[in-house]
């Protein structure tokens, strides 16, 4: 199933309801499989993928689902927990949702007779994004329309609370520094928190609006990138607080910015689901025009695989993923 052509989807999964949010778990969960979560408009479902990119014993890609969550509720962003551990006795799955009742929820599973979840009450309006803890998971922060960002402990007490000057967009979390946050505005503005003094340390100007997301790149936290307006832009915060390199790319604005998560040139960005097709895009920063364009009926979510170059937007009744080289 390999591509022959820039547009051609590499594999599909097919859901049984429209996929809001797609993510790959970003942590090593112990187990050969990757881990992925998608959520639709009142449930969570967790699988496992195998690509053929991978294990040469896989004809194209291998899904299956390990369990499907009630949400009751539709589905806008989900994060995975480091805590998620395939290779324990017994497994443990865990993972935070955003939801349109303003509230998140913490999902503990060990996917047999034990299925937990908190509520976290405190956003007064839209949630946006949420993140773990990279180390040891132990707390949750969340950005939204409310004009705050808020960081959790895992039974829903609040532990800190930033103040923004607009709706927050994205919320990063340094992968080797834990008390370092980066969180996007839609005003254009990133500013990056110490969680210890809670004093913004840094900010970052896109002079474009609206900004819609952000993203930290893990293979050199220098790296920051956004889309806004209908551009990328990309920083290296040790240069300017201005961006280093922006290109227009998506006509209708564009929605989502995410980097690889093996090469830190490779970064794909989301245009707006439109009348018929969104359209995602694959960049590599050594070349000037997108190196994979993909489109799906309706689109929404954007996730990179934890080892391959490939990624996965959600859509109508199913999850479509692409492959591009490094």
């Amino acid at each position: 199933m390999k591509q022959d052509s820039t547009r051609n989807i590499a594999y599909t999964v097919d859901c049984e309801d429209y996929v809001h949010v797609v993510k790959f778990n970003p942590f090593d969960s112990g187990d050969a499989s990757s881990l992925i979560a998608y959520g639709g408009n009142n449930y969570v479902v967790i699988g496992t993928c195998r690509f053929q990119e991978e294990d040469a014993e896989v004809e194209g890609m291998q899904y299956k689902t390990l369990r499907t969550f009630h949400h009751g509720i539709r589905v806008d962003a989900i994060a995975w927990s480091p805590e998620t551990r395939l290779d324990a006795i017994p497994p443990q799955i865990r993972f935070c949702t955003a939801a349109s009742d303003r509230k998140l929820r913490l999902f503990t599973s060990d996917l047999q007779d034990k299925n937990e979840f908190k509520t976290f009450d405190g956003h007064s309006d839209y949630i946006n994004d949420l993140v773990f803890a990279p180390n040891e998971g132990q707390e949750v922060a969340s950005v939204s329309d409310d004009h705050t960002c808020r960081v959790w402990d895992l039974e829903g007490n609040e532990k800190a609370h930033f103040v923004l000057r607009s709706p927050g967009m994205s919320v990063c979390w340094h992968p080797e520094e834990a008390f370092k946050l980066m969180v996007a505005e839609k005003n254009g503005t990133i500013r990056f928190y110490d969680l210890i003094t809670q004093q913004a340390i840094l900010s970052l100007e896109c002079e474009q609006t609206p900004l819609m997301s952000a993203d930290w790149c893990l293979k050199n936290t220098l790296k920051i990138g956004a889309v806004a307006g209908s551009d990328w832009l990309i920083w290296d915060i040790t240069r300017s607080s201005y961006p280093q390199d922006k290109r227009p790319v998506h006509v209708d604005r564009a929605r989502l910015f995410r980097w690889s998560r093996v090469n830190e040139n490779l970064f794909a960005t989301t245009g707006y689901p439109g009348k018929t097709t969104t359209q995602l895009l694959v960049h590599h920063l050594g070349h000037p025009q997108p190196i994979l364009t993909g489109t799906a009926a309706v689109g929404s979510g954007l996730t990179w695989h934890r080892t391959l170059p490939l990624c996965a937007v959600g859509g109508d009744h199913k999850i479509f993923f692409w492959v591009t080289e490094m």
